[in-house]
């Protein structure tokens, strides 16, 4: 029996949340159940996506298994990519140098501001009328 050998991380970015496994494989994508192009239709975050397999030459060499919930389709890619960064550094600790320089396992700290009680959002004023 061959056991595969798989590794987990997750990632965040605003609201959403990604967990990944990683294993050595052909290249196969495959996220909430669906094709990779199926559920990232945009290219942009289709390339956020792939920027850590790009930068350490590891395209086609894993396959890619995940599950993103949560905010919205740029949230989720951005989560995407720290899991997956996380992961490759799980599996070679030599792709870590790279991927920090390129600042791929920062985790965006970016959040929405919550809105202000008396205001009518998170800077917005209510109008104010003089007469």
């Amino acid at each position: 029996m061959v056991e595969v050998v798989k590794f987990a991380a997750i990632g965040r970015r605003k609201t959403s949340t990604a967990r990944i496994m990683i294993m050595p494989g052909t290249g196969k994508i495959a996220i909430n159940g669906r094709g990779f192009e199926d559920y990232f239709t945009r290219e942009t975050d289709r390339i956020i996506i792939l920027t850590p397999l790009r930068l350490t030459s590891a395209v086609g060499k894993f396959d890619i298994e995940a599950n993103v919930a949560g905010g919205g389709l740029s949230g989720q890619a951005g989560a995407l990519r720290l899991a997956l960064s996380r992961a490759l550094t799980l599996f070679d600790q030599n792709m870590r140098p790279v991927l920090k320089k390129n600042t791929c396992l920062r985790r965006d700290a970016r959040m929405k501001e919550r809105k202000k009680p008396g205001q009518k959002g998170a800077r917005r004023k209510f109008q104010w009328v003089k007469r």
